[in-house]
């Protein structure tokens, strides 16, 4: 165990990597999160739900970390219903920033769909919900990219041994309350930060839509080598306002992210409105420039919860490692 301390991934050494390698990093993150929040979507037609959803889970698996209880993914998911820790409307309100009206009825929707179940003074969520909130497709996801980080941190002598995409999503499946609390504790905040900027989560979904064909076509750039730092890649890809890149039309957007397309049409409405994005006279949409460098802090301090689950679960996963 003395030896894990000097081996350890330490958060520091991670930030400085997410620097140098941005243009990689940043692209492989984006692609993770939009597949992520278009599955989400798919679940109720309605973010907000799903983060609702979301937060009472969540609080479920605070409780067990609290009471050093810990279940595997068969085991969690194996149960009749999932028993959720008591929650008031306004404490929902809060968690999600919706107002309290809001989260009052859609608490209430998700009681008449069969979502959440008052049974006895106790809220459950009831087995036939589990294909909702089984993420079996999240935990491939969120492996292949923490594996992509583990060859980019062995590269640069901070791991000392690649960790394959299979073997991360056994520890996962191994280890499920507890990486799966430390996973929303990055999504919850991330979500919650970019909704104060665009209002609601489906005009941030289809902005973010566009974020990541912008970050694809980047990565199709033959100049986008090694060399390149992050300030060259943002400024070549991003804050260039000549910057040749190809946008995305209203139907891939809405073929991407599961939204509607009439709906789809009135967020890029706003976006435009708003100077989130620009419209070529191919109808293509691509980012605008105006606000890039405050969005770009925010994906900055997001990155930073990041930082903190990937050092987390590399440092678990060094830990069983040396028990071995």
């Amino acid at each position: 165990m003395d030896r894990f301390i000097s081996n350890q991934i330490r958060k520091k050494d991670l930030l400085l990597v997410f620097e140098k390698k941005y243009h990689i990093i940043s692209p492989l993150w984006s692609n993770h999160q939009l597949e992520w929040i278009s599955g989400v979507y798919q679940s109720y037609k309605d973010h907000e739900k799903y983060m609702i959803v979301l937060y009472l889970i969540k609080k479920t698996f605070d409780f067990y970390s609290k009471n050093l209880v810990k279940e595997n993914f068969t085991e969690f998911f194996k149960k009749d219903f999932i028993e959720v820790d008591s929650f008031t409307i306004m404490e929902v309100s809060k968690a999600i920033d919706i107002a309290k009206e809001s989260a009052r009825r859609k608490i209430n929707e998700l009681e008449q769909s069969g979502a959440i179940k008052r049974v006895n003074k106790r809220i459950i969520i009831d087995k036939s919900m589990f294909p909702f909130m089984r993420p079996d497709k999240s935990i491939i996801r969120i492996s292949r990219f923490l594996s992509s980080i583990s060859n980019i941190l062995y590269q640069e002598n901070i791991l000392k041994h690649k960790f394959e995409s299979i073997k991360i999503e056994d520890f996962i499946k191994n280890h499920f309350s507890l990486i799966w609390k430390l996973y929303y504790e990055v999504q919850i905040p991330n979500l919650l930060k970019w909704k104060k900027v665009f209002t609601d989560l489906e005009t941030f979904h289809v902005w973010a839509v566009c974020v990541v064909n912008q970050k694809l076509n980047s990565k199709k750039n033959p100049q986008n080598n090694n060399k390149i730092n992050k300030k060259k890649y943002l400024d070549r890809y991003f804050f260039n306002d000549d910057k040749v890149i190809d946008g995305i039309n209203a139907m891939s957007i809405s073929d991407i992210s599961g939204i509607p397309r009439a709906t789809v049409i009135r967020k890029l409405n706003i976006l435009l409105e708003k100077k989130h994005l620009v419209i070529d006279d191919k109808k293509h949409y691509s980012l605008a420039t105006v606000h890039l460098k405050t969005l770009t802090s925010i994906q900055e301090i997001n990155l930073n919860f990041l930082s903190e689950f990937i050092t987390s679960v590399f440092n678990l996963i060094l830990i069983e490692q040396k028990k071995i």
